[in-house]
């Protein structure tokens, strides 16, 4: 089973997918996007899989300090050189499990995802 998170670790929601996942006893790597790591090819990988609609956090603080015509001419090709060099925009968390991508943390849907994974085995 393989399991990777990507966020950034200062992030709340990241706190609360940590703590649930440590309590399930669910083993995963934690990518940090500041100290681990992004470029363009991994976020193109999740873009191909998550769309880059999906992958902008407009919630966020960093989206929301954009300007006008920053937010205006967003497309795939401004919204992935944007979440480049603005991590935080990025939806966190980022799950990888099993080659599946997911956005976001509730309990109920990690419950899904761990919970049919399983049942595959």
């Amino acid at each position: 089973m393989s399991t990777i998170t990507y966020g950034i670790k200062n992030c709340d929601t990241i706190k609360k997918m940590k703590k649930w996942l440590d309590a399930e006893n669910i083993e995963y790597r934690f990518h940090d996007y500041r100290v681990d790591g992004l470029d363009q090819a991994m976020l193109e990988t999740f873009e191909a899989q998550l769309g880059w609609e999906a992958m902008v956090n407009k919630r966020g603080t960093t989206y929301r300090q954009l300007n006008d015509e920053q937010k205006a001419d967003l497309n795939r090709e401004t919204a992935i050189a944007l979440m480049l060099e603005f991590p935080a925009m990025i939806k966190r968390p980022l799950l990888v499990h099993n080659e599946s991508y997911h956005l976001g943390f509730k309990p109920a849907q990690y419950q899904d995802i761990f919970h049919s994974s399983l049942a595959d085995k």
